[in-house]
This record gives structure tokens, C-alpha cells and sequence, in this order.
């Protein structure tokens, strides 16, 4: 697997994924980084590594997806597209959310291996070892990069929780559990039941 699509030389320092104290990752350093099946992320700078998924959280994923590209894609109102994508937010910032959706008029934020700029919706599913890191450090970074739409989408409570970005900023969130609309297409609607894993609610 290639990181990026030209992927500059692999270097000791960052096949040990550590740099020198005090400097600050870049999108050239990411690139660097050997495939090892986990995620890296970098946000202002500073490198972080969460483990593989596991599987109730990877089938929340697939049903999402199912249900956004049944509505989206095939319907030509955008394109969704699962991790792992890389989304560059910007200086300093590229993450790997888990789902992410483009409208029709963002289509020119596509390029060969990632996304440049703020896709219109953002999904992340939690797990035990990303909660924080999505509830807080991700939150904050795509409302500073402009999300239209966030979703922090919780299994053990079998919520979704939506945020809309006014003003600049994340309002209180509409919390979903029943069904779920989405407020960049407001004609794309549709049930949670079937996105629950009914083997696990964890």
C-alpha cells in the first residue's frame, strides 16, 4: 500500500515514526510513514496512531455506508467514500475519518489520494480508543476547517449524534436514534435500526 501518491523516501526517523523534539509533522513526514494496518492521523502538527477497528465498529461502518451511497451516490447528489481516505484539512492536518461524504459541488476537492478541504459531512464512529480523540481533538479541528456536518455516531448507546456548523461553529447536536436526516441533503432520510450490529452493542 502507498501512503501517498509520491511518497518520498523512507527515512529512519520516521520508519520509527518519532521526530526531533519539538518539530512539527508535516504532510511530507506523513507520506513517510510504512503501511502497518493502522491509522495515523496528523492534527496541528502532532502525530496520532489509534489501532485497527474492530468488528461491530467496522459493520456500523458498512451499514452507513450502505445506506449514505444507496442515497447519495447512486442518486447522483455526491459521492461517499469509507477509510481509509486521506482528508487534508490544511497545514499540519490530515485525517482519516471513518465515512465521508462530498456533495456535487465539491467534487473538485478530489484528487488521485486524498481530499483537499472540508468535506461537506464527516462521520466518526467511536471506539473505547478513539473516543476522546473524536469527541475533542477531531471535533475541534473540523469545525475550524469548516464541516458543514459532523457526526459522532455512539454504539454503545445506539445514538447518533448530528452536529451542524452555524456561524463557525457546532451548535448543541440533534441526537438521533430512530431515524436520521441529513441536514447538507435534507431529502436523504433514513431508519438506524438496521446500522446497529445485533451481535454487540459495544
Amino acid at each position: 500500500m502507498i501512503r501517498c501518491l509520491e511518497t518520498p523516501p523512507v527515512t529512519t526517523t520516521t520508519t520509527n515514526r518519532k521526530l526531533p523534539r519539538g518539530k512539527r509533522w508535516t504532510y511530507a513526514d506523513y507520506c513517510r510513514i510504512p503501511p502497518d494496518r493502522k491509522r495515523h492521523e496528523i492534527i496541528d502538527g502532532r502525530h496520532f496512531v489509534s489501532p485497527s477497528p474492530s468488528r461491530p465498529h467496522q459493520w456500523i461502518v458498512g451499514q452507513l455506508f450502505g445506506q449514505l451511497n444507496n442515497r447519495i451516490t447512486l442518486a447522483d447528489l455526491g459521492h461517499v467514500y469509507l477509510a481509509p481516505l486521506d482528508v487534508h484539512l490544511g497545514r499540519g492536518t490530515i485525517v482519516q475519518p471513518d465515512i465521508l461524504v462530498l456533495t456535487a459541488s465539491l467534487a473538485g476537492a478530489l484528487t488521485e489520494r486524498k481530499v483537499v478541504g472540508a468535506p461537506d459531512l464527516l462521520i466518526e464512529v467511536l471506539s473505547p480508543s478513539t473516543r476522546t480523540h473524536d469527541r475533542n481533538r477531531k471535533f475541534e479541528r473540523y469545525q475550524r476547517a469548516g464541516v458543514r456536518e459532523f457526526w459522532i455516531v455512539d454504539p454503545s448507546a445506539r445514538r447518533i449524534e448530528q452536529f451542524v456548523l452555524q456561524d463557525g461553529r457546532y451548535g448543541e447536536p440533534v441526537v438521533a436514534t430512530d431515524r436520521i436526516r441529513l441536514h447538507i441533503l435534507p431529502q436523504v432520510e433514513f431508519a438506524l435500526a438496521i446500522v446497529w450490529d445485533p451481535g454487540c452493542t459495544s
